[in-house]
């Protein structure tokens, strides 16, 4: 027998998408050139690895068992190149991350050097809740994901950045803060809260109920910008994480209100499924990441990392 690596390559675009045709588009080929790719491998086996009924490709189940071998051999070829590359600081691929929206205020800090080592690797960075951030690490969607909260019911693999703290917050010199002595005292003025899902939604729920309180005057926004633009319009107070309201701390807009039971303290971590196998790119960003971290959290947030 003898394989070629475009052979290889073409079969698995095939068993991928069920679909000559749409494995010639991925592959840039004429629909002619896959079908003949796929004949000259077909030929060096004694079974089928697909049949055609109704123009449908259907793969058999010794072509599955091949198929998981070939990709074992693309991955292994992928690994060889990118080694090639990592010696040479020409890494090449795509690094796929899912974070909840706050992390904007903190994964493209530990993301601007590793880019500018290796130029060549393609970065996908999406910013969302954090429902769909969980479903990507479950689905195995993206290469990490960013989180302040840990799930609890998902092994996984972690590595924490800085600490993620949360503390009340108000507009500066709002008229009712003098009333804020202790925390039953939430229950009287308007609380701004994230949308449910959101790890500092849940983070403040757990604060609420832990001193027994019942805020009654409770508006709901959807990120932590909308929530940081109405304690700015004055609308009510929150409870958020300080990283994301640094400048405005500074600029005296709005200003922390001291509370029992606060800062909740938790960490910003770096996360993916305990047995996931990394790609070249996501390996060495994991190294990048064990090395460097306390460096750049002491760099841009003057922080230590808490292990």
């Amino acid at each position: 027998m003898n394989y070629t690596l475009s052979q290889l390559q073409t079969y698995a675009v095939i068993v991928k998408h069920a679909s000559i045709t749409k494995a010639a588009e991925e592959l840039h080929l004429s629909q002619p050139a896959v079908s003949i790719q796929l004949k000259n491998f077909q030929d060096q086996f004694d079974i089928p690895l697909t049949v055609t009924i109704k123009k449908r490709i259907f793969v058999t189940d010794f072509g599955k068992e091949i198929y998981k071998e070939v990709e074992e051999i693309l991955l292994g070829i992928n690994k060889i190149n990118n080694k090639a590359q990592l010696y040479n600081n020409h890494l090449e691929g795509k690094l796929k991350i899912s974070a909840v929206s706050t992390g904007k205020y903190i994964m493209p800090f530990f993301l601007a050097d590793f880019l500018k080592i290796y130029p060549g690797i393609k970065l996908s960075l999406d910013f969302t809740n954090k429902q769909t951030v969980l479903s990507n690490l479950e689905n195995n969607e993206s290469d990490f994901s960013l989180v302040s909260i840990l799930p609890k019911d998902i092994a996984i693999r972690s590595l924490n950045l800085i600490e993620n703290k949360l503390y009340l917050v108000g507009k500066k010199n709002m008229e009712n803060k003098d009333i804020l002595k202790n925390p039953k005292d939430l229950e009287n003025i308007p609380i701004v809260y994230r949308e449910k899902g959101s790890g500092t939604r849940q983070s403040m729920e757990n604060y609420f109920l832990k001193q027994n309180i019942v805020p009654k005057n409770q508006i709901e926004l959807t990120t932590n910008e909308a929530v940081k633009q109405a304690l700015l319009a004055g609308l009510g107070y929150s409870i958020m994480p300080i990283i994301g309201i640094k400048n405005e701390l500074s600029n005296n807009e709005l200003e922390i209100v001291p509370m029992k039971g606060l800062p909740i303290t938790s960490n910003w971590s770096l996360i993916c499924p305990k047995d996931k196998v990394f790609s070249p790119v996501a390996q060495s960003f994991f190294n990048y990441l064990t090395t460097n971290r306390e460096q750049i959290a002491r760099k841009y947030f003057g922080v230590k990392i808490q292990n």
